[in-house]
């Protein structure tokens, strides 16, 4: 399944490289001549679409966040939503708004803290997004590598997880699947995100895997969203 990658900020969606936000630009798509979020989310899932992951870039970078307009495209379509959740409220705010909500690395401040939001309402609401820059955890707050993570992961054992490689988002670079194959072993659906391409899809769904996280390719018409 691909799931669209909408990333929102100052009201537009837009669009960039390699996690580098303040050089993003609106979005041009190929789903709908306007960068309006909103019209570009309902013609995904007028093209098909089932769910969309929607980043919310203001929030990450604890701006004021977009919850009015994500709000309203989860009532057209269901929205896995990256608001740079760090604690419990902010993970219960993001809940009103979408209907699955990711507790990414990037943001999270703590192990602890992490217990405390997956303990803090329905868990299967919540999504575990390993974000990796340059083959090493990527965080502003954990200092943590990938085998404590795995190891992590298998405690925890969420419902899903994301396997999010920034440093290959936008690039159409492909994938890492050194990387890929060490979480392999996790009971987790894994969603894959970051550089794919049509021929990462094929070699993937080798290894049983089946849910990619696409933007650039998708929006410029070079990956499609039904194979």
């Amino acid at each position: 399944m691909i799931i669209p990658v909408l990333d929102i900020m100052n009201g537009i969606a837009v669009s960039g490289k390699s996690g580098q936000r303040e050089s993003y630009n609106p979005l041009e798509t190929v789903f709908h001549p306007s960068s309006d979020p909103y019209k570009i989310a309902n013609a995904l899932k007028n093209a098909g679409a089932r769910r969309i992951y929607i980043a919310d870039l203001d929030a990450i970078e604890n701006k004021t966040p977009n919850h009015h307009i994500i709000k309203k495209i989860s009532q057209k379509i269901p929205v896995m939503l990256d608001s740079g959740v760090s604690n419990v409220y902010k993970a219960k705010k993001a809940l009103e708004v979408a209907e699955k909500v990711i507790i990414a690395t990037e943001t999270l401040k703590s192990m602890d803290e992490l217990d405390n939001i997956l303990n803090s309402y329905d868990k299967d609401r919540y999504i575990i997004s390993i974000d990796i820059k340059d083959n090493k955890i990527f965080s502003k707050h954990l200092d943590i590598n990938i085998e404590t993570v795995i190891k992590k992961m298998k405690e925890l054992n969420p419902s899903e997880i994301i396997l999010l490689d920034i440093s290959r988002v936008g690039t159409e670079k492909g994938v890492n699947p050194i990387l890929i194959k060490k979480f392999l072993k996790l009971n987790s659906s894994l969603i894959i995100g970051g550089g794919i391409r049509i021929k990462d899809i094929k070699e993937l769904e080798k290894l049983g895997l089946n849910k990619f996280l696409v933007g650039t390719a998708l929006h410029t018409n070079r990956l499609p969203l039904h194979f």
